[in-house]
């Protein structure tokens, strides 16, 4: 048993590990290419890590990531392809700060409230494409990239001045939210900055999302249903229903992936809102292979490449492009999946390998039992 947990373990790091050697090998060849130093830029990165302030703005946008990538692993597990992530968390998050600006309750209320919007908004945008799935068999990839479309000028709508936009220069936004939806965080001085008070909530939805799948009856057939199909309907599992199920919760979870952000610094949603939030957690899911851990370490890794390449266009003697680090985000999404198909084809060829010991040590047992028992 101890050897297998091993071996299950090198299988689970094998991939990411691989992933990112290949990732910075390929972005040194780039630099090699262009002429530029292969090895400084990562030491220019590198050094960020010592200044507090880029630690804040790390975890803070590491916790966006964080909840928009488990969106995108619950889809996972179950064998969908949640690419709406992106316009399920936008429209969660102008909703929100629509029902902020123009609802006023107390403190108690109002952020259950502001947390309650972004989940329902984000649970129905993502339902449009499960029920179009389970009732008319439209694959969720196309019916969730046509949705984020529709979800871009939906917002471009609702923050128009005659709706519920507020023009403040050359900017629309949906106007401050009220104090009381403001959730605090923890404050590290004027040059550290704060962290998000929602931060807390990151942590807390990846401990629900592991005893979820791992230690109830639902996150069983989840899984269950996520490997076949045909294999859960034998048991009893209603694959429709849980398609559909998967889906509500991955657009739910979705929604409160711009909440850290909208709660905790901007209070209003505007157009300079962050988007493409979806399309990189897509990577991260990849990147932690759908582990509530591996997702959190993807993370703070892509957070860490956001805020410390900037470091690299102040560089002396000589610039780096900061797109480097888009770079090698780019080669880790393509690394990641050419790893993975290369550890399970190890991996299963490692299983079949025991397996014929297996059966060879049993014929041999057999075969001596019956020799013993001729003589």
């Amino acid at each position: 048993m101890k050897k297998f947990d091993k071996e299950r373990v090198l299988l689970a790091v094998a991939g990411p590990v691989m992933a990112l050697v290949a990732a910075i090998l390929l972005t040194s060849v780039v630099l090699l290419a262009s002429g530029k130093n292969p090895i400084e830029p990562y030491n220019l990165m590198l050094q960020q890590i010592g200044y507090s302030d880029v630690q804040v703005l790390i975890i803070n946008q590491a916790s966006m990531y964080y909840i928009a990538a488990l969106a995108v692993a619950l889809g996972f597990r179950m064998n969908l392809f949640n690419i709406g992530v992106d316009g399920q968390y936008r429209l969660g998050a102008v909703m929100t700060a629509v029902v902020g600006a123009h609802v006023g309750l107390p403190a108690v209320l109002q952020v259950p409230l502001l947390l309650l919007v972004a989940i329902l908004t984000g649970a129905f945008w993502a339902g449009i494409a499960g029920l179009l799935k389970v009732t008319r068999g439209v694959s969720e990839v196309v019916a969730t990239i046509m949705l984020n479309a529709i979800a871009t000028s939906l917002i471009l709508y609702l923050t128009q001045t005659n709706t519920w936009g507020v023009q403040v220069g050359n900017n629309m936004t949906t106007g401050i939210m009220k104090k009381s939806g403001w959730i605090p965080g923890i404050d590290l001085g004027s040059d550290v900055g704060e962290i998000y008070g929602l931060v807390f909530l990151a942590a807390i939805m990846g401990v629900l999302y592991w005893l979820v799948l791992n230690r109830t009856r639902f996150g069983f057939d989840l899984r269950a249903t996520g490997e076949s199909e045909s294999a859960a309907a034998a048991s009893g599992v209603d694959a429709k229903r849980m398609t559909l199920t998967a889906m509500l919760i991955s657009g739910g979870v979705a929604g409160l992936a711009g909440l850290p952000l909208l709660l905790g610094d901007s209070h209003t949603y505007s157009l300079t809102f962050p988007e493409g939030l979806g399309f990189t957690a897509i990577g991260i899911a990849l990147l932690g292979r759908n582990n509530p851990g591996g997702i959190a370490l993807a993370a703070l890794l892509w957070a860490f490449l956001d805020k410390a390449s900037p470091a690299l266009d102040y560089a002396t003697p000589v610039a780096y492009q900061k797109e480097i680090a888009t770079i090698m985000q780019g080669l880790i999404v393509f690394a990641v999946v050419i790893s993975y198909e290369v550890v399970r084809t190890w991996g299963l060829r490692r299983q079949q390998k025991r397996v014929g010991e297996e059966l060879a040590a049993a014929a041999r047992n057999n075969s001596e039992k019956k020799e013993v028992a001729a003589r």
